[in-house]
């Protein structure tokens, strides 16, 4: 190893709400939509990227306001429910992922992909830095048309910029499974451990430097 690698949607009737009343609110963390129907949670979207490790990508998007959720996972492969071990191996096909629900109404799509390519290489085939291998492969997969829509031409402008040399791919997602729970979060958890101090770390302060408006409050 070279070093430095490694809707169904609940309802809740409000009685005292005024008919035909509607107003966005906070609850727990969630931007909630109320009418005089019921409390629902407002849309949000979903969009799994690969960039490298998996654990720098969730550290960024943690850290990213509208972001509300960030999962690391397995993603187009073709082996249901790999290990880690298994992916690593390069045998089954799948990258590392992250899968990043966020609220449309706080944070584009576009701006969630032009922070994605700020924080990788996207000229880099199957590897980042010192993470060689198909599992750390540059990758856009989208959950519906219009994101594709939108990727394709995000990534566009992207390779035009770096003169025709990008290499990220752009598929739908498929054969998706959740990595193992100690991937999760990991560097909240592990800011001291190697990788993340020397690996994970800058990327994390580069975004926050470069995209300061788009922190977490």
């Amino acid at each position: 190893m070279l070093p430095g690698s490694r809707d169904d949607r609940g309802r809740q009737p409000l009685r005292d709400a005024c008919a035909g009343a509607a107003a966005g609110l906070h609850v727990g963390g969630h931007r909630l939509f109320v009418t005089n129907l019921g409390i629902e949670p407002m849309a949000t979207e979903t969009i799994t990227l690969a960039g490298g490790c998996f654990w720098c990508l969730e550290a960024v998007y943690e850290q990213v306001e509208g972001v509300q959720g960030v999962e690391s996972g397995y993603s187009n492969g073709t082996l249901a429910n790999p290990s880690y071990e298994q992916v690593c191996s390069g045998e089954t096909g799948h990258a590392e992922v992250v899968r990043v629900r966020f609220d449309p109404e706080v944070i584009a799509l576009r701006e969630i992909l032009e922070i994605f390519f700020a924080i990788h290489d996207p000229t880099s085939l199957n590897r980042q830095g010192n993470d060689i291998g198909t599992q750390y492969r540059s990758g856009i997969y989208t959950h519906d048309p219009a994101q594709a829509e939108l990727a394709r031409a995000v990534l566009a402008e992207v390779d035009a910029a770096v003169g025709g040399r990008a290499v990220t791919e752009l598929r739908s997602e498929s054969n998706y499974s959740r990595a193992e729970d100690y991937h999760q979060h990991y560097f909240a958890r592990n800011p001291g451990q190697g990788y993340c101090a020397f690996v994970v770390a800058p990327k994390v302060e580069k975004f926050r430097h470069t995209f300061a408006a788009r922190l977490k409050r």
